[in-house]
């Protein structure tokens, strides 16, 4: 003979609402904004940091082909396009230390917001020189509006300006 043996409501396993509540108290802890920032700040800079090491030959030197690449290369996919950038040595110039100042403003966590948005143009720039990128264009565009949207967080040098600012007054 078969016995029918249900569970009764009142078991010792928490209701699924309790376990939903533990498992994103979890993940907010682990994805806690202190370190999404940095991370965000981090995974920005790094692409723009290596591409603009590949253009220096020395300190404020161009090597040559930074220069041939937006002379002869790199073109603006525009309406009528593509055109040739114009002044591809100012341009080069202009690229390379946005790709160094940048990235090195954001990992201090200086000028953050700024750099988040000097890098969101660049993306610009380069998502109309290559379009065939857009998805890690994207990519880069959310981390910088990110890091525009909600700045730098506490590990930066930004926030420890804020923070003497105030206990100045």
């Amino acid at each position: 003979m078969i016995t029918d043996q249900r569970m009764p409501a009142s078991s010792s396993l928490p209701p699924l609402g309790l376990l939903v509540d533990r498992a994103n108290q979890l993940v907010q802890t682990l994805a806690a904004p202190l370190l999404v920032q940095l991370v965000l700040r981090v995974a920005l800079a790094v692409p723009f940091w290596r591409s603009g090491m590949l253009k220096w030959g020395g300190f404020l030197r161009l090597n040559d082909t930074a220069v041939t690449l937006f002379s002869d290369e790199f073109m603006l996919h525009l309406p009528g396009g593509p055109f040739h950038f114009p002044a591809p040595t100012v341009m080069a110039f202009l690229s390379g230390s946005g790709e160094i100042l940048f990235p090195i403003l954001l990992v201090l966590g200086l000028g953050t917001r700024f750099a988040g948005l000097g890098l969101l143009f660049m993306t610009v720039i380069v998502e109309l020189t290559v379009p065939d990128g857009w998805p890690i264009h994207l990519t880069w565009a959310a981390m910088a509006l990110g890091i525009m949207a909600y700045g730098p967080g506490n590990l930066s040098i930004d926030h420890l300006i804020c923070r003497a600012r105030s206990h100045g007054r």
